[in-house]
């Protein structure tokens, strides 16, 4: 534990560094793009002024001065599945933004999907030496959160504390500086596969770059792709990807759970390939050009050329109506909703006061996907786009990119984690986990 907790403060002194050089690179790392955007930071940290704890992480202003993406090779499930190839990939899009930029960059802070997320909520309580609390009080408030035995392999990705509690007040974004005799703190933990993280290290030096941090997919897509009050009062961001969807659920500001369900648009291209004999790449460009999964009675009638380049003209020439097409991707995009929809029970989703739900990412364009949304997962669904960010090229504004985009986000304010704070050595979380995750059914 205390060795993660190590190497994620490193990246944060990193990630300073970087931004007092001014420079720094942001890498989303999928399974159908990896997209690579250069941001210039004025260097000035401010404080923040919102709540939350969060004034220590310092927060800047930058704008995007590079932006490339190329096609992701060797990735598989959000996961890296072929060193050399995911590398080469990597070189390319950020090789490509930095010549736009007309910069180097030496550091990136990067984001991915899957790893198999799990999050638990922890709670702990400390009482204050003196009445006011200070920030060595905040940090031992954290350390007293009973860390649960997360498995073997596995790495906490994010610790963020969500809620704190002085005596009897509840609810607290910020305790500093505030008086009372008892601190509680909620922590929000989310843990993935420890070696898909040393995978994305390794490969990210092998590329002969640093890393200056690390972020779930899920939880920067939230970011940037839920508005404010959604945010505040309850929402679920659903980012469906080429090959993973992730899942994160947002309250008061903070996420408190995510997930990822190991099927994205990837698969409804590759059932298209197979169910009708065709080559991967016509398969997606047939999906991108006439998809959907409403069929209507003009849907009989339009007919799709699928041409292919088997060398057999008849086989090659063939057309199908686009109700067939449909027909073929519903069945598998109703499946990833489906799954979607036990993880948000299990998360306790319908307990929230809002319960609204955003779709974004790449695959969540396909037409008429927002109202099968609502028939599977509530009636409050809405289809999401990446907050508007200074200089990003309009080619990169679309769903694809809320990941990116919110990556942007992470690195320029980041929300205080556990590594933030000097928790006091004698006490790295080591207790058994008394309560498992749901907490916050209780708790708002």
């Amino acid at each position: 534990m205390s060795d993660l907790y190590e190497s994620q403060r490193a990246m944060r002194n990193m990630r300073r560094a970087a931004m007092q050089r001014g420079v720094v690179a942001i890498l989303d790392v999928g399974t159908s793009k990896i997209a690579c955007l250069v941001l210039r930071f004025d260097g000035v940290e401010t404080e923040r002024d919102i709540d939350g704890v969060g004034p220590m992480a310092g927060q800047s202003s930058f704008r995007v001065i590079g932006a490339a993406t190329t096609r992701s090779r060797g990735v598989r499930f959000g996961e890296i599945a072929v060193m050399n190839e995911t590398e080469r990939a990597i070189r390319t899009a950020v090789q490509a933004a930095q010549k736009m930029a007309n910069v180097r960059v030496d550091h990136v802070i990067a984001c991915f999907s899957g790893a198999e997320p799990r999050s638990y909520g922890l709670n702990g309580e400390w009482d204050l030496q003196d009445s006011v609390v200070t920030e060595q009080d905040v940090a031992r408030v954290l350390a007293a959160c009973d860390a649960p035995d997360l498995g073997q392999g596995r790495d906490v990705l994010h610790a963020h504390p969500v809620n704190f509690a002085l005596d009897h007040r509840s609810g607290l974004g910020d305790p500093r500086g505030q008086i009372g005799n008892r601190l509680a703190c909620d922590m929000h933990l989310l843990s993935v596969d420890g070696a898909v993280i040393q995978n994305l290290l390794y490969c990210i030096k092998r590329c002969d770059l640093e890393l200056a941090g690390i972020a779930s997919s899920a939880y920067v897509s939230g970011m940037s792709s839920l508005v404010e009050d959604e945010q505040e009062l309850g929402s679920a961001c659903i980012d469906l990807g080429g090959g993973s969807t992730g899942i994160s659920i947002f309250i008061k500001k903070h996420m408190i759970f995510a997930d990822a369900v190991r099927m994205g648009g990837d698969h409804v291209t590759s059932d298209i390939s197979k169910g009708l004999q065709i080559p991967v790449a016509v398969a997606e460009r047939i999906k991108t050009k006439h998809g959907g999964v409403y069929a209507t009675g003009m849907d009989d009638r339009e007919m799709i050329e699928i041409g292919a380049e088997s060398g057999d003209w008849e086989k090659d020439r063939r057309q199908i109506s686009r109700t067939e097409l449909i027909g073929i991707m519903r069945p598998r995009v109703e499946e990833i909703l489906e799954e979607v929809r036990g993880r948000l029970d299990a998360a306790g989703f319908d307990s929230l006061p809002s319960q609204q739900i955003v779709l974004t990412g790449g695959a969540s364009q396909i037409p008429g996907l927002d109202g099968l949304a609502s028939r599977i997962l509530g009636q409050r669904v809405r289809m999401g786009r990446p907050l508007r960010i200074q200089g990003l090229p309009q080619a990169a504004t679309g769903p694809a990119f809320s990941g990116a985009v919110g990556l942007c986000l992470f690195a320029a304010h980041p929300q205080d984690e556990w590594w933030d704070f000097e928790i006091p050595t004698e006490r790295y979380p080591a207790k058994s986990l008394k309560r498992a995750v749901r907490w916050f059914k209780d708790n708002w």
